[in-house]
């Protein structure tokens, strides 16, 4: 079984913190990153300001095997990540001839003007992430991803670094629902996770139409592991259903 491959991302923007905006990313981010076995273990939500930026940056990058970041590189005077990675790692940064290539080739003359160059900014000893929607380009610094935080151009971004990256053992799931009161169902629950440690197991209370329940999620790499839970899972449920000791639901 391949090693475990971890991840955290990095949400950039004073209108995220505000509500202003609603962010998209995270949950297509978490996504993406599982179906091609990456655990995304941490989110950190930061301001646009250098000093965070750069403070967060250097924690999570020493800490996991891929950074992602979204937001803060357009052209206007607030969209300042590229600055702040370029301090994290101790570079400089200046107008990318690649980058300023891309942007020529895009605008019509005279569209190009100081607040777009912005967008050419790279920090020195970046890779350049490709930009199929409106061209200006994110960068890979170390194992940094910088993206856009706009969820369409986001996306379209790991759409193009997504072969780049290492891939573990994709993480997969069977869900039990079960119609019983989470008090109920956590203590036989415990017991079960505790025989199987490959497995992890979460408990999501839900209300329906005024019934209860609990929707039983098991998450694992071991696919025989994961269905040897699964079933102890169902057994344990149906033990307390049928046992006259608890309040059914269904």
């Amino acid at each position: 079984m391949a090693a475990s491959v971890t991840a955290a991302l990095l949400v950039i923007g004073d209108e995220i913190l505000s509500g202003r905006t609603k962010d998209r990313n995270i949950g297509y981010i978490a996504e993406y990153l599982a179906a091609i076995g990456l655990d995304l273990c941490e989110v950190r939500i930061v301001p646009d300001v250098e000093a965070e930026i750069v403070a967060a940056v250097n924690a999570l990058r020493s800490r996991y095997t891929y950074v992602f970041t979204t937001g803060g590189i357009g052209p206007t005077h607030d969209d300042i990540t590229a600055d702040a990675i370029a301090k994290a790692f101790a570079v400089t940064i200046d107008h990318d001839p690649r980058a300023v290539a891309i942007l020529k080739a895009h605008y019509s003359p005279g569209q190009l003007n100081e607040a777009r160059m912005r967008m050419a900014r790279i920090p020195e000893g970046a890779e350049l992430i490709e930009n199929p929607v409106s061209k200006a380009p994110g960068f890979r610094l170390g194992n940094v991803f910088v993206m856009a935080g706009v969820p369409k151009i986001m996306q379209a971004m790991m759409d193009q670094l997504g072969p780049r990256l290492t891939r573990g053992s994709p993480m997969i799931s069977a869900t039990v629902t079960a119609y019983l009161a989470e008090g109920d169902l956590a203590k036989p629950l415990k017991e079960i996770q505790d025989r199987y440690p490959e497995v992890t197991i979460g408990s999501y209370p839900f209300e329906e139409a005024g019934k209860f329940g609990a929707h039983l999620v098991l998450r694992s790499r071991d696919e025989e592991k994961l269905a040897a839970a699964r079933r102890d899972v169902l057994h344990m449920v149906e033990e307390l259903k049928s046992s006259g000791k608890v309040k059914l639901w269904s």
